[in-house]
């Protein structure tokens, strides 16, 4: 399937490694001109050089931190000045830190804040301009399983990404009259460098093998086995596609069956 995304340019944060290395991923094979962003730029540079090498995609690569306005701004500018305009945009940070409430302090919390919700505000205000002036963009955040079932060991990540849905979903029905779309992923147990990060803080608080915690969340996932970041790479490219154009406001979870509810 043509997802009609040739030429488009996608500013994609977060994606150095992990998840949002899978999606630029994706979406470079669509032939998507690509701007990709951490805040190591030896490690962009050797991602930028992978990805073009695959695909024959243009890519530009802008180290930043998006916590601050102008990290976010600094990083849609270039992309525009590489580039011309910014079609698509896909949030994207990593994970808190896990623990329970009691064992995060304030400063914790605000680095969290910042990281995870303040990110993604950030890049919205500096995007979503442009695409309502040209009247098609696409907005997808990275979030997570745990805005429809949290997790345990995980508040910082449960009342975060909550705020970037309910955020979400408000953007996507004031964008939609200009034919920009919003959309949230919600990864669940995915072979990344974040769930190595949960499996040694679920190992010392049971007492038990990371291969056991491993095991522990398997054993609920009715697909029997972890995801792959590749599918939820190939998720966000057609939530970026012209197929895609009527899909806004929803947060669709990639998870196996993991979430036990209805919607």
């Amino acid at each position: 399937m043509d997802f009609g995304l040739k030429g488009k340019v996608a500013v994609v944060a977060g994606s150095s490694q992990g998840l949002g290395r899978a999606i630029a991923d994706a979406l470079a094979a669509e032939g998507v001109d690509l701007v990709i962003n951490s805040r190591s730029q030896e490690r962009l540079d050797a991602v930028k050089a992978e990805i073009a090498g695959a695909t024959g995609a243009r890519v530009e690569a802008v180290a930043t931190d998006l916590t601050v306005p102008a990290g976010a701004a600094r990083l849609i500018s270039e992309a525009e000045a590489a580039f011309g305009r910014v079609d698509i945009l896909v949030t994207n940070t990593g994970g808190p830190p896990a623990g329970k409430f009691e064992e995060h302090s304030a400063e914790v919390w605000r680095d969290a804040i910042a990281q995870n919700f303040e990110s993604v505000v950030n890049l919205v205000r500096a995007a979503l301009p442009g695409m309502k002036e040209r009247r098609w963009g696409r907005i997808v955040n990275v979030t997570s399983i745990t805005v429809k079932q949290p997790v345990a060991l995980l508040v910082l990540s449960n009342a975060l990404r909550a705020g970037v849905t309910g955020f979400a979903k408000t953007i996507s029905n004031e964008a939609a009259p200009f034919n920009v779309t919003v959309n949230n992923v919600l990864p669940g147990y995915t072979r990344t460098e974040r769930l190595v990060h949960l499996a040694e803080a679920i190992a010392e608080r049971d007492a038990k093998s990371i291969d056991e915690a491993y095991a522990g969340w398997v054993s609920e996932i009715p697909m029997g086995r972890l995801g792959e970041p590749a599918e939820l790479g190939a998720l966000a490219a057609f939530l970026c596609s012209e197929q895609a154009s009527y899909v806004t406001g929803q947060s669709i979870a990639v998870d196996g069956g993991w979430i036990k509810g209805l919607i």
